[in-house]
């Protein structure tokens, strides 16, 4: 197993274990995720559930790239997005708040991740950031979008994107990606100081106030579908196999276009 879930008190921890992948998300991994935020609902002794990565380089990479060499026809491109959906809708619904704890690199996957949290605790050497446009020439869903233009401006959205650019922790808690900056060797003190002053709160209070939250943001997003040209249009073209390649091969993509 590459996750590890464990309670302490009030307080649920799930740690992404890959370290020699830099936690690079496997489906057994997302399920893993979605188990976590089930048996946090179930159990009412639970009041925050923090998500950290192991090994100290990384939150999480992204998805696992060797993934994406399965992909035969237009309908997986879809398919992938709609079940990276489901996962980030589960973990945006769990009924109790969610603190991401990031040290190191949160790309991708990651970064999508860390901002379907409620608030995001990082390190001044982590890195945020979803730089698809110079690595596999995909695309994000209408969902994860949504997500970004939730903490970020349009401008600043489509900076990071266009330029596939990372952040470091400092501009990321600028740019609104971070709510609480601190010293690696703080952060998990800061972290579990964080979550039990959370945990001390009215619980209903808190669930109103996620839930309320939630919904206003869900409101201004696009019905589920509605994005499906635009990923069929990535992910079958041969600039995305192109990307697969070039980064299973380490070298830089050859892009069309097409």
């Amino acid at each position: 197993m590459h996750t590890h879930f464990e309670t302490d008190g009030a307080l649920a921890f799930l740690t992404f274990d890959r370290p020699e992948a830099r936690n690079a998300m496997t489906w057994e991994m997302y399920d893993a995720l979605v188990d976590a935020c089930d048996r946090v609902d179930r159990d009412p002794a639970l009041r925050v559930l923090i998500l950290r990565g192991a090994g100290g380089r990384a939150f999480v990479a992204g998805t696992d790239i060797a993934q994406f060499q399965n992909f035969t026809d237009r309908a997986d491109g879809v398919k992938y997005e709609e079940r990276l959906d489901r996962v980030l809708d589960r973990l945006e619904r769990v009924t109790r708040p969610t603190i991401a704890q990031v040290q190191g690199v949160a790309a991708g996957g990651g970064c999508a991740l860390a901002l379907a949290c409620d608030l995001r605790v990082a390190t001044p050497d982590s890195s945020f950031g979803i730089p698809i446009a110079r690595t596999l020439g995909n695309c994000l869903s209408a969902a994860t979008c949504a997500r970004l233009l939730d903490v970020m401006s349009p401008g600043v959205v489509k900076d990071l994107l266009f330029t596939g650019r990372l952040v470091s922790g400092e501009e990321a808690r600028s740019l609104g990606l971070v709510n609480r900056l601190v010293a690696a060797g703080d952060l998990d003190r800061t972290v579990r100081a964080l979550a039990a002053e959370i945990a001390a709160n009215a619980p209903l209070t808190i669930r109103a106030t996620k839930e309320l939250v939630r919904r206003v943001l869900a409101h201004r997003r696009l019905p589920a579908g509605a994005d499906t040209d635009i990923v069929e249009m990535c992910y079958t073209s041969r600039d995305f196999r192109e990307g697969i390649q070039a980064f299973l091969a380490k070298r830089k993509p050859a892009w069309s276009g097409s």
